[in-house]
């Protein structure tokens, strides 16, 4: 890869969803704002299709890095007194990722069948979140509605008998798909020291997918003034069906971060 692609890469800070730590606006009785951008080191494992033809998708961190043609994400939370308002944007597009395990409506392509997939993710998510339990452990309750788009454009080549599957042995597919998710989520942290916290979040919800959910685990240090490392893992998945439009993947792996707070 170009080296200004992956300095352009580390620069968007390909994110996760929600990790920002809520802000100590409790404590102040004012506004207090932080906006983080973060890596999300994430792998993709699922099925992805588009009008019937369907691929098995298992890439590593490494390997969608090798694909990935441009990133960006952005993340902005508010805190006063015991309420968080958060606001985020996410955009990442992966071009050429291959897979050998491909099918369609009519049956498996071949054993030597390949399919190359170049998709555009964006998700926009707003949230407010209340806090339930304000002890040495803090637990925020969450809603939010997470928006999804899609725009997937699949080629299929078979290597032997394509006229069965596909005539030519080649066969072109693209879909765009766009819904909203409505999610319900805890979030807790639970302080070790003055400056190290746990963090742990889980959520789940439907709407326009069947359903979606994720899980995360990690730890906070406020290694200076309005400045806090974050480290952990996540784990997000939509199960997405609508016309022949498939998109049942998960994305997981760990996460480093910088919280900025003004």
């Amino acid at each position: 890869m170009h080296k200004s692609r992956i300095a352009g890469f580390f620069a968007a800070c390909l994110a996760s969803i929600m990790i920002g730590q809520p802000c100590t606006a409790a404590e102040t009785g004012g506004w207090q704002f932080e906006a983080t951008p973060y890596l999300f080191a994430a792998g993709m494992s699922g099925t992805v299709g588009v009008r019937g033809v369907k691929t098995d998708v298992d890439a590593s961190f490494s390997e969608m890095l090798n694909h990935l043609d441009s990133a960006f994400m952005g993340l902005v939370t508010a805190q006063k007194g015991p309420w968080t308002f958060g606001l985020e944007g996410f955009y990442v597009k992966l071009d050429d990722s291959t897979s050998k395990a491909t099918s369609s409506s009519t049956g498996a392509v071949s054993a030597n069948g390949r399919l190359d997939m170049t998709s555009k993710m964006y998700i926009a998510q707003g949230s407010v979140g209340y806090r339930v339990l304000d002890e040495r452990t803090k637990l925020d309750l969450i809603g939010a509605l997470r928006y999804t788009k899609l725009d997937n454009d699949l080629e299929v080549t078979t290597q032997f008998t394509p006229g069965i599957v596909f005539p030519g042995g080649r066969r072109s597919a693209g879909g765009t798909k766009n819904w909203t998710d409505a999610v319900v989520g805890l979030r807790a942290l639970h302080p070790v020291s003055d400056k190290i916290s746990l963090l742990g979040y889980v959520d789940a919800g439907a709407g326009g997918s069947d359903l979606t959910y994720q899980a995360m685990a990690g730890v906070n240090w406020e290694f200076g003034k309005g400045y806090t490392a974050k480290l952990g893992y996540r784990y997000l998945h939509w199960d997405y069906k609508d016309n022949g439009f498939t998109w049942d993947v998960a994305l997981k792996g760990p996460y480093l971060g910088l919280g900025i707070r003004f």
